[in-house]
């Protein structure tokens, strides 16, 4: 049974310098028309599958807090309806800018049963902010989170970019204790990735682009690991931090290869072994749902080794790794006669551990983490 739904939401007030979701800017969209698609597709893709309660749903974007009010309602609305969930066992997480952390947003998304947010704050440094597209101030994230403990949410995440243009290793540390400050109970934090078609591609093309070398990087993300240990926080994955209990259930999903919905343009969903792509274009998205009822571009039927190397590549990224006995029961074969080549390799280069019934990195494997998950889509 599927336990997991993703909905995106593809409206932005404004297109960050390094973002490649799927988005648009949200003036002059049709939004009311693209509540009511999402609602259709969310119909006639549930018909086809037996409905079980959902453990996690999580709405991303774009920003959907760039909502107003009404359209807020609207979309908790129409998810309440049609999803099966419980309120009091569901994780329920929507992404939200600082900016749009207001008293009328926060009071309905808490009436809507939303019990997680998840902040996209990237920087505490203003002039770091500016330069890669954000509009909202480091106050504006201080005020915005008093309001949300103000309202009783009790599941606050923050994300934050690291190794952005000129940032030094003393501004990255500056970030975290000001995010320690915060008291909350889950931090995100990931290295910037320079993707085609976005500002930053553009001018890291052009040589204006002045990135911290490789080493400072990597001092960054030590720096991370030992300042999240030190106050309070584990490391559950390779950029997810969390206070005892409060780590991200919906992420899980994806990091233990397990099923889940996606709904809405450009979102991706993983059923029945297919991994399938929704159309990303609104119209085209749009399109698709007047024609066939629900807007699918691409489905890709996952083979076999294809599971087993994603359970792998997926799984790793937790700090308890992957399952020897899991992997086995899951797919009829012992995870060391399928990968026994590739664990033996990078143990080897001390870059895995195996202790009793799981595999998973070290702390040097934890820095080289993309290196070791290319050696298990060779087999």
């Amino acid at each position: 049974m599927i336990q997991a739904a993703y909905i995106h939401i593809p409206f932005c007030h404004q297109i960050c310098h390094y973002c490649d979701f799927n988005k648009v800017f949200l003036k002059g969209q049709p939004v009311d028309d693209y509540l009511n698609y999402l609602e259709r597709e969310m119909k006639n893709t549930l018909v086809n599958y037996p409905t079980s309660k959902l453990k996690t749903i999580f709405i991303g974007g774009g920003t959907p807090t760039s909502l107003n009010e009404k359209q807020l309602e609207r979309l908790l609305s129409l998810i309440r309806f049609h999803l099966p969930f419980d309120v009091k066992d569901v994780e329920y997480t929507i992404e939200a800018n600082p900016g749009d952390l207001t008293i009328e947003k926060l009071s309905v998304l808490k009436n809507g049963g939303i019990n997680r947010l998840s902040v996209g704050v990237q920087s505490f440094n203003d002039e770091l902010l500016k330069k890669i597209g954000r509009t909202h101030k480091a106050d504006d994230v201080i005020r915005g989170i008093e309001l949300t403990k103000q309202l009783g949410f009790q599941n606050v995440s923050i994300d934050l970019i690291y190794s952005l243009p000129n940032q030094t290793l003393q501004d990255f540390k500056d970030t975290l204790e000001k995010a320690f400050s915060l008291e909350l109970q889950h931090f995100s934090a990931y290295s910037l990735i320079i993707e085609p078609k976005t500002v930053f591609y553009n001018l890291m093309r052009k040589g204006n682009l002045p990135l911290p070398s490789h080493e400072t990087e990597a001092k960054m993300y030590e720096l991370l690991m030992d300042e999240m240990e030190v106050n309070g926080y584990h490391q559950y994955e390779i950029s997810n931090f969390s206070k005892e209990g409060y780590e991200s259930r919906h992420n899980l999903t994806y990091w233990d290869n397990e099923d889940y919905f996606g709904f809405g343009a450009g979102a991706h969903s993983y059923v029945n072994g297919s991994r399938n792509a929704n159309a990303g274009p609104l119209k085209k998205y749009m399109s698709l749902i007047d024609e066939n009822g629900i807007p699918l571009v691409e489905s890709h039927p996952v083979t076999d080794i294809e599971k087993m190397e994603e359970e792998l590549f997926l799984g790793l990224r937790k700090a308890d790794g992957v399952s020897l006995s899991t992997f086995e029961k899951k797919y009829g074969k012992k995870l060391l006669d399928v990968f026994g080549k590739q664990v033996m390799e990078n143990t080897e280069r001390g870059l895995l551990t195996t202790s009793e019934d799981r595999v998973f990195l070290t702390r040097q494997g934890k820095l080289l983490g993309n290196e070791v998950f290319q050696t298990f889509l060779t087999v």
